[in-house]
């Protein structure tokens, strides 16, 4: 099928930029902002996750490929918290807004870096076992004068954006379940709307929730997955989707969980939300006979003002590999087989790039942009994936499948130009051992939230993937081809992509430098030495008449990832970094060494420290990397003194001591294994300081 992009000079138009040589339908030009109001299609405010349009594209063009030469940093804001750094500025009359660690809200000045107010929700006196999350906030959104966030804790929370304080708080979990929010909330007319993450650590319905701005009041909930039918269904779309599953799904939860990208369409007045992977990942547990298991690994389609389900498109039927569709939801219009199309454009984790028709759901074009052995094609006709048998490990039998549940594409942001018709997206080419569980039939969850509630099992020694590879890739929707690539050092080395009408794409990288392309061609114009690694979503926006740049900088990887030296916690600052044409501002010098791998010289339990590793596995990985080889998120517990005392060991990780300092307590072991998991990171750190790695370091640093 002839694809070709097509643009509309409309004035909201003229405001982005009309194509690659300024004319009307000229070739690589797109339409950006169907239905968006001229005035933030101007761009001059960058007001939620995705910017405006829903296309992490800057209509300014200010600072172009003409005069980056001069841009240089204007302003910096240390970020003194704990947790994670992973986090998406927003802007908003001149305004920077972010939250940093535990859901911490601040507000910046971005000419001088001051920071004007901060909203603390003191998520760690009541998250519990939900701070084993250990992700903190991806971002927040404004409208009608307040920023909206959510906790760890399940929290929605509004807050006055002049004064920080609090409008009201409206609790979207339950107290006792395992859900939490990491993602951004959504913004669209009169409400805003929320999802949540937990899928992969204990059984877990998915379901988005709408709120009332001004009142916190709760407008409607759909859910992702049917519940137990002899509870009765919410609506038809549920009874439908129950149809797909089979067995006692419900005692598993399903999954399907909303926890990142999302997409309001003010064309059409609808709401598109991706939907996760299923819960446990193991199609064989949670639905034992097969079927499509709706909505898991769905785009679906909503009416915004009562949560009504519109349409769906599922991306994985039956989804078994931890694929789901929670990654950026582009909406645009292009013109196919000559006449103008609204589409919606996703790379989810599978492997492909998906061009989908707005207005019915229906898949117009799939191409894979990575490495794929999971499927052979998509079906254009039926919309479904013709998939490889062998790739759902059938009988036990183990398989390597491509992509890895990293995924082809991850939360880093893809953007989109007008000008070049290209979309530029931070991949991976990874693969993943992928087999049955020993327990395959009689899983059951544990009793505490664990990563490995997954139902898949431990891979056998003797097949493990080819080496994981990272590039930023510019792919034509219209053509569904790459029109260039740039390869990272790293198995996961680019964060998050900003498109410009300036011609540039901006980007940081995984080895600390925050750079800036010609969209067209990747060419490298300019970069900058941030101390530190740069996996956030860039910003665009206007303050005080200036077009400026903004990006959060700070390694959030939990294990290693290759440089050397990796990242470390201790001693990296993570910080707000705002640029703009010259550009006065400099970071201070790095202080702070990197400690010595840490040994008192005592005797280590061999047999504690076997059980330790795989408690280690279960427990801190997560947060601390595997084999104890931390890459900047947490603590190298290799370099810990405290490891090194059982006391103060044990006070940390049962009772707590550090619950503020964003470290989760596990209250559920005993002595006896808190003390296996020290003489692990003991002996690891003795391991290294011999410069000795164990076999399995780089197959788990792949997955």
């Amino acid at each position: 099928m002839a694809v070709r992009f097509h643009l509309l000079c409309a004035t909201m138009l003229l405001l982005a930029g009309c194509g690659g040589n300024g004319t009307p339908g000229a070739p690589g030009a797109i339409e950006l902002f169907p239905g968006v109001a001229a005035s933030e299609a101007a761009g001059d405010d960058w007001p939620d996750y995705d910017g405006p349009g829903a296309a992490h594209y800057s209509p300014l063009g200010d600072i172009d490929t003409g005069n980056i030469g001069r841009l240089a940093l204007a302003s910096h804001t240390d970020i003194d918290l704990p947790g994670s750094s992973l986090t998406n500025p927003v802007a908003v009359d001149g305004v920077l807004y972010f939250a940093g660690g535990l859901s911490v809200v601040h507000a910046v000045d971005p000419l001088s870096g001051r920071v004007l107010w901060q909203y603390d929700p003191e998520v760690a006196k009541v998250a519990g076992d939900k701070m084993r999350a250990a992700w903190g906030s991806r971002g927040v959104a404004y409208a009608n004068g307040r920023i909206f966030v959510g906790t760890l804790d399940g929290r929605l929370i509004a807050l006055d954006a002049r004064t920080g304080a609090l409008v009201w708080s409206a609790q979207t979990t339950d107290a006792d379940d395992k859900r939490y929010i990491t993602g951004a909330p959504w913004v669209f007319k009169d409400k805003v709307v929320i999802g949540h993450g937990g899928a992969d650590f204990a059984p877990t319905r998915g379901y988005v929730t709408a709120y009332d701005q001004a009142t916190g009041e709760q407008a409607w909930r759909f859910y992702t997955v049917p519940g137990n039918p002899a509870d009765g269904f919410e609506n038809d779309a549920m009874e439908m989707a129950a149809g797909t599953w089979t067995g006692e799904w419900w005692q598993y939860g399903g999954g399907a969980t909303v926890w990142n990208a999302m997409a309001y369409d003010p064309e059409l007045d609808r709401l598109y939300i991706g939907t996760g992977n299923g819960a446990p990942w193991n199609i064989k547990i949670r639905s034992p006979d097969g079927g499509d298991n709706l909505f898991v690994c769905s785009v679906i389609a909503l009416d915004p003002d009562s949560g009504e389900y519109l349409w769906h498109y599922q991306i994985n039927p039956g989804e078994t590999w931890d694929y789901n569709a929670d990654m950026d939801l582009t909406l645009a219009t292009m013109a196919i087989d000559g006449k103008p199309r609204r589409v919606l454009l996703t790379a989810p984790k599978n492997g492909f790039f998906y061009v989908l028709d707005r207005d019915d759901g229906k898949l117009i074009s799939a191409e894979p942009i990575v490495p794929v052995d999971w499927a052979e094609r998509i079906d254009l006709e039926s919309g479904r994936p013709v998939e490889k048998p062998e790739a759902r490990f059938p009988d036990g039998k183990a398989a390597i499948v491509y992509p890895s549940p990293y995924g082809a594409h991850n939360i880093e942001a893809m953007s989109i130009s007008p000008a070049t018709g290209l979309v530029y997206i931070p991949a991976m080419d990874q693969g993943r051992v992928y087999t049955d569980p020993e327990n395959l039939r009689d899983f059951r969850y544990a009793s505490e939230p664990l990563i490995r509630n997954n139902g898949v099992g431990n891979p056998p020694p003797d097949l493990t993937p080819r080496p994981p590879t990272s590039f930023l890739l510019a792919w034509n929707p219209a053509t569904q081809r790459e029109a260039w690539r740039t390869p990272y050092p790293t198995m996961r080395g680019g964060g998050g992509t900003l498109a410009t009408a300036g011609g540039l794409l901006f980007q940081g990288r995984a080895t600390g430098r925050f750079v800036a392309m010609e969209a067209a061609t990747g060419k490298e114009l300019w970069s900058f030495d941030a101390g530190t690694a740069v996996m956030t979503n860039p910003i665009s926006y206007r303050a005080g008449g200036r077009q400026y740049v903004s990006v959060v900088a700070g390694a959030r990887f939990p294990g290693g990832i290759g440089i050397d030296p990796e990242w470390d916690y201790r001693t990296q600052q993570w910080r707000l970094l705002t640029f703009a044409l010259d550009g006065e501002d400099a970071l201070p010098a790095a202080g702070g060494e990197v400690q010595p791998f840490a040994d008192n010289g005592a005797p280590i339990d061999a047999a504690a420290a076997a059980a330790g590793a795989a408690l280690y596995v279960q427990r801190c990985t997560l947060c601390h990397g595997g084999n104890v080889v931390a890459g900047g998120a947490a603590p190298d517990l290799r370099r810990s003194l405290i490891a090194q005392d059982g006391e103060s060991f044990y006070q940390v990780v049962h009772d707590g001591a550090l619950l503020e300092r964003s470290m989760p307590r596990f209250a559920e072991l005993d002595r006896a294994g808190v003390e296996a998991i020290r003489s692990y990171i003991r002996e690891r750190a003795r391991e290294s300081a011999r410069g000795q790695q164990p076999e399995n370091e780089a197959a788990d640093a792949g997955q």
